[in-house]
């Protein structure tokens, strides 16, 4: 595939900004480049690393790839953004999104006056490939896959990614910001074989780390290269890039830990759920939440608010009607939730 032929004009004719820090290689002492305040202030008085390399050589170690395949980003969203701005036309080219799905993909193409398109996955939350293909049109540049899904839970079945990825003319974004609970096999072994896949991953789940906004982005050396000339000079900031690196170097066993409990608390949770007698169904899981279905979710969602329990209500979402999604908690959180849920069989009998 020629990657080239799917991006916009402007960003292949664009010149890159070249900050200070891009265009100094090398070791030095004194540092008059780039109108910093030269006092220190625990090194928070110079600019951050523009591409993060020491924070990419710790993840291309665990992921098994080599940092040029590498895009860190403020959060997936910005992933997510950069993406459609390299690919999309405004008012041109379109995206297609296979709800019920993560919110971003729409608002980050609304942003862009880039239009979508949507096709509803199956029943049991499935992609329709041939479907998929037939919506598609020579403006589809761009096709999102959230898997593990977002709010549904399950996995994409793999021979479903593989007929998307070697049929459809554009990127296929595959989002994996829960595989970390997952027993599939990530996509990121594939990105040598389909220079149109980008898969992404987060600091957010897994790693317990929503607060530093740290995205990942794996794929063609060609498609991480458009995307570092998008992206504003730092968007990564040293902050960010000191936590991250703490967290790869020296709490990787903590992050394991933490997943066996949420796994282990996941499936106790859900076999409490299917004993409810008001629970009318219980998705299986391959993330670190349970979709329930409930005869009275907005009732549900109101009764544990008012008992400081803050869960999703996804009643309104594509086949996800009378649906709540619920995260998994500590141990403690998790029982104080079902307690509450089984007292509040009065409301929904």
């Amino acid at each position: 595939m020629n990657i080239n032929a799917l991006v916009r004009p402007n960003i292949l004719k664009m010149k890159a900004y070249s900050s200070a820090r891009d265009e100094f290689k090398g070791a030095a002492s004194v540092f008059l480049d780039a109108n910093e305040n030269p006092y220190p202030n625990d090194g928070l008085n110079r600019y951050p690393d523009p591409l993060a390399m020491a924070v990419k050589r710790e993840i291309a170690k665990i992921k098994g790839v080599d940092t040029e395949n590498i895009f860190l980003g403020n959060g997936s969203d910005e992933v997510i953004d950069v993406l459609i701005r390299i690919f999309c036309e405004p008012r041109v080219d379109n995206i297609i999104t296979l709800p019920p799905t993560y919110g971003m993909y729409q608002v980050s193409a609304d942003t862009c006056d880039v239009a979508v398109k949507t096709v509803p996955l199956t029943v049991d939350f499935q992609p329709k490939v041939e479907e998929i293909l037939r919506e598609a049109d020579e403006h589809s540049k761009i096709l999102f896959i959230c898997s593990p899904n977002n709010p549904t839970a399950n996995n994409i079945e793999a021979s479903r990614i593989l007929n998307l990825l070697n049929a459809f003319k554009g990127i296929v974004v595959v989002d994996e910001a829960y595989i970390d609970f997952s027993t599939q096999q990530s996509c990121i072994e594939w990105i040598s074989t389909f220079p149109n896949l980008v898969v992404m991953q987060t600091f957010s789940k897994a790693w317990g780390m929503a607060g530093i906004r740290l995205g990942m982005a794996f794929g063609s050396k060609e498609v991480i290269d458009l995307m570092n000339k998008v992206k504003p000079p730092y968007n990564v900031n040293e902050l960010t890039q000191r936590a991250a690196l703490d967290l790869l170097k020296n709490k990787a066993a903590k992050k394991d830990a933490n997943v066996k409990e949420i796994l282990a608390e996941r499936e106790k949770m859900a076999a409490i759920l299917r004993g409810y007698d008001f629970v009318e169904k219980v998705y299986p899981s391959d993330a670190n939440f349970i979709l329930v279905k409930i005869p009275r979710p907005n009732e549900m969602y109101q009764w544990l608010l008012t008992h400081g329990i803050v869960v999703r209500n996804r009643h309104t979402v594509t086949l996800c009607e009378g649906c709540l999604r619920i995260t998994v908690g500590t141990p403690e959180e998790n029982r104080e939730l079902l307690r509450v849920m089984k007292e509040s069989q009065f409301l929904i009998a």
